[in-house]
């Protein structure tokens, strides 16, 4: 069943739609900028800069990049992993062991993703990581998440719940994607911050 959204309230598919034409319209300087900028930023939370393991992703196209936040995590002593879709959607994990690790992996019609091509530890290796780092579209001032309607995501929220784990759960965007409201589902679980290239705004206070 699709949300039904409030009046003057757009729906996820419009709202999608709306924020990727403008991400399409990034150059590469304003990638390569924001990137930098997300990596400081993200530091600054005690969550991510404390954490043993970050569980994370590999930006790909024009989302915000992550591999400098990767990279300095890992040099940090931080284990990194990545996740692996599997045939259904959901995701498996590996180590991050460095940008040269990265196989570009094409999934039917869907833009290729980079993913780590190590040993696979499970779908259930999330449940491990002091933080997760989500992508999305937009956030909205509740910290409810605007993904990309995969469900990939989905899963992995209801894993780490049924598991009885709770990291910070951190989403990456740009300044202009923290919307004033976004439509959510009854499964739909807000994030505890979200980091923009120009700051970290919480909607959870730090444990």
């Amino acid at each position: 069943m699709r949300p039904i959204a409030r009046p003057g309230e757009p729906d996820k598919r419009s709202l999608r739609r709306e924020i990727l034409a403008v991400r399409n319209r990034l150059t590469p300087d304003d990638l390569r900028e924001t990137s930098a900028a997300l990596a400081g930023r993200a530091l600054e939370l005690p969550e991510l800069a404390q954490a043993g393991t970050v569980a994370a992703y590999v930006s790909v196209g024009s989302e915000p990049g992550t591999l400098a936040l990767l990279d300095t995590l890992r040099a940090r002593g931080v284990r990194v992993l990545l996740p692996t879709l599997l045939p259904d959607n959901d995701l498996d994990w590996g180590v991050y062991e460095g940008e040269g690790s990265l196989a570009r992996v094409q999934h039917g019609g869907r833009m290729a993703l980079f993913e780590p091509a190590g040993e696979r530890l499970g779908p259930d290796a999330v449940t491990a990581a002091g933080a997760v780092l989500l992508p999305g579209l937009a956030v909205d001032a509740r910290g409810m998440r605007l993904g990309r309607g995969g469900g990939s995501y989905d899963r992995v929220l209801a894993r780490l719940e049924r598991a009885g784990a709770h990291p910070a759960l951190v989403v990456l965007l740009y300044d202009s994607e923290v919307v004033g409201r976004v439509p959510a589902e009854p499964h739909d679980r807000p994030v505890d911050a979200v980091v923009t290239p120009s700051g970290v705004r919480r909607f959870r206070p730090a444990s």
